[in-house]
């Protein structure tokens, strides 16, 4: 058997020949300067401004790719178009992008779809979300040197790649008595390994239809009739290791995650911290959220999972405000700060204001352009990482998919849309407050709210008019703006104008009908001040990036507890280190600059035990009390160290093919090939806690696969 850390040489075939040009790329971590400021920086994203685009909608740069057959049809919204990654590279070149200021651009998932119509719903596979084979391209796309060259130009261009992954699901397979041609099969570099009906060996799970009344039925149930695959299965767990493993050594900067609230969390931890021992890479999910509410199960995942997430709640806050006009300004702001206070990274969440799963903004707000353009100016000085969905720079409308999915209508570089972009993108690069900041609302109403973002000595003020009709007299307005005069960073393109500092407040200033203005300092700190520390978990070897200001020119310390860690790359924002060899636990960074006397500090570091597995735990006959849930402690950080503040859990009881009442089961990342012990505990919402009667279980954890290990629970 092939070790899976080990490059399969017949999946890598096509590849071989290209690797070879990416070490000047990847070797960027090993020097120093400024790293944020290119590409040679993957592990944060939180200076760059994403572009998504749908490939097939973008710009057809090779007709001699497009698909032949009913599966193309330009003028039907659920056909091929001809958008690939010629057209991508094309854009790239002739400065579209990097004149709209976009420093890295996500695309749609590059692998191989099948290549039918889908009969549940008449649409081809041109979004690429029905994967087939993914370790080969979609063809319709390009071909492989196609993907290189897009990818080595982009970096040319300063620009990340971040490609779509959809590791949830093949296609669809399942719909009444409707039979589909290809049966969500996967395959292997060609070599087929499962169809949906007569899976054998449990490729795929088999569930009903999800209802999404819980997160367990979204783990375990199909989306719609989609091929739902099996990852605790270990042939699952081992395919999306090394096809991931695969697409970022093309060069690939970002994984954006599609459906995570529909797979295991401890799975997706354990493929994560694959991912991390190889890659310095930026990952992001989509767990979807309709409402401004802070849905726990999310925030949750963001903080103990390692994966950042689309930011819902703050694009339907927006969509809201200036949309629709269901909520206000002073409603916007409490969703702003709610955020920060819920997730243990901000600056890592990715935000938005539409995208392919929602109607376009301009056509929710019936076609005022201001409304966008206000929309823009928010989203891009507020926390987190800004995406714009390709053509909403060209004020482009749609409602619901695949209407929202649209051709790219122009590239129109002159539009106020694209030169708002252009503006606030420049303005993320040079002043850390939008990056790392902390946001100060400063004056509100209900149709204006002024805030400020604040990082060391840089800040940025933000006034935003949503009335259209109405000006405001903004008074007593404070500011940490130092005295002095200041210039609207859009160049007044949305009314905007001059700002008067005095004594820290702001003077006499008119905010007119629909305007918005951006003021910002940008003064250089002389003590180190820690921004993010990405990822926010690792194991000892692994490499972490330290992004802020004031660390110095000059090579300082750096610390995980009290153990030194090596310095591979430093520059004043920026500082690339490995891990220690320390024992699993929770840790303070600090930044020690090479002069000795400043320190920044960054607690919860999360240092595992070793490389990951997951496994199924399964306590069988744990019959409860109303109230009451099951959950798992055991003598590794992994599983809590022994501590009931910790334990994993709650365990899920309602899977009929793996485990129901009074059986509960939970898929848990643990390390690998270590002998562990562990018990089960009952708790109920007051936190009151009945261990389990009996010594100790214990288990072996497997090596390069998954394990399932069932015991009953001793009451």
């Amino acid at each position: 058997m092939v070790n899976r850390k080990s490059k399969i040489v017949t999946s890598l075939c096509i590849f071989a020949l290209v690797l070879t040009l990416l070490a000047p790329i990847n070797a960027g971590a090993a020097t120093t300067g400024e790293p944020d400021s290119a590409v040679s920086n993957s592990a944060s994203f939180s200076t760059d401004t994403i572009y998504q685009i749908v490939t097939d909608r973008f710009f057809d740069g090779n007709p001699s790719n497009n698909p032949s057959g009913d599966i193309y049809d330009p003028s039907n919204p659920r056909k091929y178009h001809g958008g690939d990654w010629d057209g991508i590279t094309q854009k790239i070149n002739d400065g579209y992008l990097t004149g709209m200021g976009i420093t890295a651009i996500w695309i749609s998932s590059p692998v191989e779809n099948i290549t039918s119509i889908d009969p549940s719903n008449n649409s081809a596979s041109y979004h690429g979300y029905w994967g087939r084979d993914f370790y080969r391209p979609n063809e319709y796309f390009g071909s492989a040197s196609d993907f290189m060259e897009m990818v080595n130009t982009a970096h040319e261009n300063n620009i990340k790649i971040i490609i779509d992954f959809a590791p949830n699901h093949t296609s669809t397979a399942e719909y009444g008595d409707m039979v589909f041609p290809e049966n969500g099969n996967l395959y292997r570099n060609g070599t087929l390994i499962s169809g949906f009906k007569n899976d054998t060996n449990n490729i795929f799970n088999h569930e009903s239809w999800t209802d999404f009344s819980t997160w367990e039925n979204c783990v375990y149930h199909s989306m719609y009739g989609l091929a739902d695959l099996n990852q605790m299965n270990g042939t699952v767990d081992s395919y999306l290791k090394d096809a991931i493993d695969m697409w970022l050594d093309y060069g690939v900067d970002g994984i954006r995650v599609d459906a995570v609230k529909h797979m295991p969390m401890g799975w997706q931890s354990n493929w994560l911290s694959d991912i991390y021992e190889e890659h310095q890479t930026f990952v992001f999910g989509e767990w979807f959220n309709g409402s401004t509410a802070n849905d726990s199960d999310m925030t949750g995942f963001a903080n103990e999972s390692g994966i950042s997430l689309l930011e819902f709640r703050l694009a339907n806050a927006i969509r809201n405000t200036l949309g629709n006009g269901t909520m206000d300004m002073q409603e916007l702001y409490s969703v702003m700060a709610d955020r920060e206070l819920s997730y243990k990274e901000i600056n890592d969440q990715v935000t938005f204001v539409d995208n392919h799963d929602m109607s376009r903004f301009m056509t929710l707000a019936n076609g005022n352009a201001r409304a966008l353009e206000n929309a823009y100016v928010i989203m891009m000085t507020s926390s987190g990482i800004p995406t714009i969905y390709y053509g909403s720079e060209q004020y482009a409308t749609g409602g619901s998919d695949p209407e929202n999915r649209g051709d790219m209508p122009s590239f129109n570089t002159t539009t106020t849309a694209y030169q708002v972009i252009s503006k606030l993108a420049a303005l993320r690069k040079a002043n850390a407050a939008l990056a790392y900041g902390t946001t100060k609302e400063r004056w509100m109403n209900d149709d204006v709210l002024v805030y400020e973002r604040t990082f060391g000595n840089s800040t940025v003020l933000v006034a935003v008019n949503r009335n259209t009709k109405q000006g405001y007299d903004i008074t007593g307005a404070l500011t940490a703006l130092p005295d002095g005069q200041y210039d609207d960073v859009l160049s007044n393109l949305l009314g905007g104008g001059t700002l008067t500092v005095t004594g820290g407040a702001i003077g006499s200033y008119y905010l007119g009908a629909g305007q918005a203005a951006v003021w910002q300092c940008d003064r250089t700190d002389t003590v180190p001040i820690i921004g993010n520390i990405d990822p926010l978990v690792g194991i000892a070897g692994n490499v972490v990036t330290i992004s802020g200001s004031g660390f110095g020119s000059a090579t300082g310390t750096v610390r995980f507890g009290t153990k030194a860690a090596q310095v591979v790359s430093w520059s004043d924002s920026l500082v690339q280190v490995m891990i220690p060899t320390i024992s699993a636990g929770l840790y303070d960074i600090t930044v020690t600059t090479s002069l000795g006397s400043s320190t920044a500090n960054y607690d919860e570091f999360k240092v595992l035990t070793g490389s990951q597995t997951a496994v199924r735990f399964i306590a069988k006959d744990a019959f409860t009390e109303y109230g009451q849930n099951i959950y798992l402690l055991g003598n590794c950080l992994e599983l809590g160290n022994w501590d009931t503040s910790k334990a994993i859990g709650p365990f899920f009881n309602a899977t009929d093919s793996i485990a129901a009442y009074p059986d509960w089961f939970f898929d848990v990342s643990v390390p690998e090939g270590v002998d562990i012990e562990y018990k089960f505990i009952k708790k109920d919402e007051a936190g009151n806690v009945i261990w389990e009667g009996g010594s100790n279980h214990t288990y072996t954890t497997p090596t390069g696969t998954t394990g399932e290990v069932s015991v009953y629970f001793y009451n």
